[in-house]
């Protein structure tokens, strides 16, 4: 895949990778946005989608646990667990063709053109990213120009997970910027607090 394709999931996984070296030690039981969890259960469901994502690509091992049944305890750092889970998702959306037009995702429709599947594995990393952020009192990581480029995805994956991944689109405020735009699409209230 082209450096420019993979643009938006390096930066995804950047800002997911900045707001968790970021938690205070104390922060790990905050409530999130994602209402049944706390940030290390958001934090595994992250890194496990990551890897699911990759699995699919690679036909390699999956998460060893269900990314939507996190346990909340954490057995290693954030970083060992998080940074494997980074690597391996980036590594194998490098090694897709950037013409390919189904590729294998981890969630409906279960194939996509190339852009629009590393573009859903950056959907999830920066949406998870901004949970993590304002559930631990950190700026938002989602800045406007990646709700921007994550748009079209979200309109392609969000309706299908409706009820499962994303809760009901929320109606925003009129003029609303991007990033509000997105969330408030994928179910969650922009000034979310915790």
């Amino acid at each position: 895949m082209t450096d420019t394709t993979l643009d938006v999931l390096i930066d995804a996984h950047q800002a997911l990778r900045s707001v968790v070296a970021e938690v205070p030690a104390d922060g790990w039981q905050q409530p999130t946005p994602c209402e049944l969890w706390n940030v290390a259960q958001v934090l595994q469901h992250a890194a496990g989608d990551q890897l699911a994502y990759a699995a699919k690509l690679t036909g390699g091992p999956g998460p060893e646990y269900d990314p939507f049944a996190p346990s909340g305890s954490l057995d290693a750092t954030a970083a060992q667990l998080l940074e494997p889970a980074l690597a391996s998702s980036a590594a194998a959306f490098a090694a897709v063709d950037p013409s390919d037009v189904d590729v294998p995702v981890p969630v409906p429709p279960f194939a996509l053109t190339a852009k629009l599947a590393v573009d859903a594995a950056a959907l999830d990393a920066a949406v998870h990213a901004w949970d993590i952020a304002v559930a631990t009192g950190q700026p938002s990581p989602l800045t406007p120009s990646l709700a921007r480029a994550l748009r079209p995805i979200a309109d392609t994956l969000a309706e299908p997970l409706r009820g499962f991944a994303f809760g009901p689109a929320v109606e925003p405020p009129s003029a609303t910027d991007d990033v509000t735009s997105l969330l408030n699409y994928l179910g969650r209230r922009a000034d979310w607090t915790a």
